[in-house]
């Protein structure tokens, strides 16, 4: 992951801030032989970067962070809401078949398991079921119930979670994904309703996006 590039006028007006600091933008302007105007893009740059803060009445100043800490503070913000996806879910009663179709067409690795109330009650992945087409059973009269990994057995996050916490769940249980899920008001802990969802993909383009600096 390539650190933050910074062209030149960026580099020296970080020096003058370091050796000046605080100092306002007409001041650095006028260091520069530069208008205001021109500096604006500038200033706004390093500070939604985090390299300079700003105080009204006061100026600029340094913050003293490196862009590697930079980074760390980038990836240790992002939560799981800005990143999951729509889930796909079948149903309980669903045939094994049913499903292999569903992770064919749907091109998932994890397929949730809901019961009737729309919470969840269990998980599908791509072993369990070609664990279940190996054998000589019926798959169309099989329901998903049977094979799958059933409540509490399951590891599941919630929007607010940090995309670093659940990038760890992954490489720890060794899973490509979890259910995002929210609890109904009123209900038990287990009534949980499938929100979204949070993969080994979405977490790559989590970090894709700091890399290219989408995110600030």
């Amino acid at each position: 992951m390539r650190p933050i590039e910074l062209n030149k006028r960026q580099q020296h007006i970080l020096e003058i801030v370091k050796d000046k600091g605080p100092i306002t933008g007409e001041q650095i302007a006028e260091k520069l032989s530069l208008t205001r105007a021109t500096l604006r893009p500038d200033l706004a740059i390093l500070t939604m970067a985090g390299f300079l803060d700003a105080r009204p009445r006061v100026g600029y100043f340094y913050t003293g962070k490196t862009g590697a800490q930079l980074l760390t503070e980038k990836i240790g913000k992002l939560t799981v809401k800005e990143y999951q996806s729509i889930p796909v879910v079948v149903n309980e009663s669903a045939s094994v078949y049913d499903a292999i179709c569903t992770m064919f067409l749907e091109d998932v690795g994890t397929l949730f398991v809901v019961n009737g109330s729309s919470c969840l009650v269990g998980i599908l992945s791509r072993k369990d079921l070609l664990r279940a087409s190996m054998g000589k059973q019926e798959l169309e009269q099989m329901p998903v119930n049977i094979i799958m990994t059933r409540m509490p057995n399951i590891t599941t996050c919630s929007a607010d979670d940090l995309l670093s916490d659940v990038a760890q769940i992954l490489i720890t249980k060794q899973i490509d994904g979890l259910p995002v899920v929210n609890k109904k008001d009123g209900s038990s802990n287990s009534d949980m309703e499938v929100t979204g969802r949070i993969t080994k993909t979405s977490i790559t383009k989590a970090f894709v996006d700091i890399a290219n600096n989408r995110i600030v």
